[in-house]
């Protein structure tokens, strides 16, 4: 039996028991899920924005790409620790509720961080300092895999029928908001320190920040209501989350939210957290100036995304989609190009924007369209899977596919790469059901 089948309106009559939230009920629940979501993401991209400065204390070698690219690689196992992380904690969260799953992910995320804040060098333990590297590395993706599906599901039940685009784009708008604090970080810690005192020292400093960060969240995370949509769910006595249920009763549901993030997860991290390392070694910027060029775009993100999800309201999430997917598909190869010729930093501000600009009709409601499509029983397992696989197989290798790219001496094939996912994600769409008649959220 598919989602299709067992409709919004077979369970309607047992959402009527759910009681409306206040405007200051829901605000104060979609601040509590996400200011999580910040956390973990800061911490996530703290890893990348910094590795250029920390390889050589795990990885060391005469070959600075063949570092990089090793480093690029662990960031890479982090990606696969999610599938399970997703697995895990969306069973979890289907289970003991969305809150418990949320306060335990930030937990992991801390000891990650804190882990990698104190890890002596290669010179210091020999082969020990990588191997707990990976180690690091797959804690914090395994709490970023939880998070996800728990978050997502979190935010998009607690924000209501007629703001739930919007509300729920505030998932990626913290995600952002994280990338932008690291970044910020970085760009402070570039202007204050020099490039021997980064390497040396200087880049355990934001792994101790996140740590600091994560011990907050878990204080306000503790304090959190439910979700009515889980209470409800657990009242009726509905059958708990099982694995295999998720593949055999939505097994079209599983695929197309594998489809659609595996190009936007590949276009995300190619757009955002490769392209100051992109714009320095392929576009010839000066490290500053390329952190400059990535931290105003994302500026542009951050404001596009609750402007998406307020369209997705009004419009259906099939419009935003379909808008990011397909020009994302046409733009992505002279973009990136463009880029690579080293054009003036404003002029590579407005492409990067442009980009950014796409992509968020999609990230605005990635969160909601995937929560939609689940009953509440299994709805962050469902949210959660698919994504975790599609994000580790294309976003978690995508900085280490444009490297590869770079080596053979065929850029230009990423670009091609990431158009034709794109591609691929928006034929996905073109399958997904209207949600305006058949979302599965019933509360509220």
């Amino acid at each position: 039996m598919t989602a299709t089948e067992t409709g919004a309106e077979d369970l309607a009559p047992s959402a009527a028991a759910a009681p409306g939230l206040t405007a200051a009920q829901r605000f104060k629940a979609i601040l509590g899920g996400s200011a999580g979501n910040l956390v973990e993401w800061y911490d996530w991209f703290v890893y990348s924005f910094f590795a250029v400065y920390f390889t050589n204390h795990f990885f060391p070698g005469e070959d600075q790409l063949a570092s990089l690219l090793k480093t690029m690689a662990v960031f890479a196992v982090g990606f696969f620790a999610r599938p399970l992380g997703a697995w895990l904690m969306g069973l979890y969260a289907d289970r003991a509720g969305r809150r418990t799953a949320l306060t335990v992910a930030v937990s992991m995320m801390c000891l990650g961080s804190l882990i990698i804040a104190v890890l002596p060098s290669y010179e210091a333990i020999g082969v020990a300092a990588p191997i707990l590297l990976v180690l690091a590395r797959i804690l914090q993706g395994l709490s970023v895999g939880g998070e996800y599906g728990a978050s997502a599901t979190y935010l998009s039940e607690m924000a209501g029928k007629r703001r739930r685009g919007f509300w729920s784009s505030f998932q990626f708008v913290t995600m952002v908001m994280g990338q932008l604090i690291a970044l910020g970080i970085l760009s402070l810690l570039q202007s204050t320190l020099t490039k021997a005192e980064l390497g040396e020292w200087g880049w355990r400093i934001p792994f101790f920040i996140g740590a600091a960060m994560a011990v907050v969240v878990f204080w306000i995370r503790a304090r959190m209501d439910e979700s009515q949509s889980y209470e409800n769910s657990k009242a009726r006595g509905e059958e708990r989350a099982r694995t295999m249920m998720l593949f055999t009763r939505y097994p079209k549901e599983a695929l197309q939210i594998f489809l659609f993030t595996a190009g936007g997860s590949l276009a995300f991290y190619s757009y955002t957290t490769n392209m100051p390392k992109f714009l320095v070694g392929s576009g010839g910027f000066a490290d500053g100036v390329a952190t400059a060029i990535s931290a105003g775009s994302l500026i542009v993100y951050l404001l596009a995304l609750p402007f998406f999800g307020w369209v997705s309201d009004h419009t259906g999430r099939k419009v935003t989609l379909a808008l990011a997917f397909g020009g994302c598909a046409l733009i992505t190869y002279p973009a990136l190009s463009a880029l690579q010729a080293g054009p003036n930093p404003f002029v590579a501000f407005l492409i990067v924007s442009a980009l950014v600009f796409l992509l968020s009709g999609y990230n605005s409601v990635s969160a909601v369209v995937k929560a939609e499509l689940f009953p509440a029983n299994v709805r962050a397992l469902g949210v959660a899977l698919p994504y975790g696989m599609a994000t580790a197989s294309f976003g978690g290798t995508a900085e280490m596919a444009a490297l590869a790219f770079k080596r053979a001496g065929n850029e230009s094939g990423f670009y091609v790469y990431v158009a034709l996912a794109m591609l691929v994600g928006l034929l996905a769409v073109f399958t997904l059901r209207d949600n305006r008649k058949h979302s599965l959220i019933l509360e509220d």
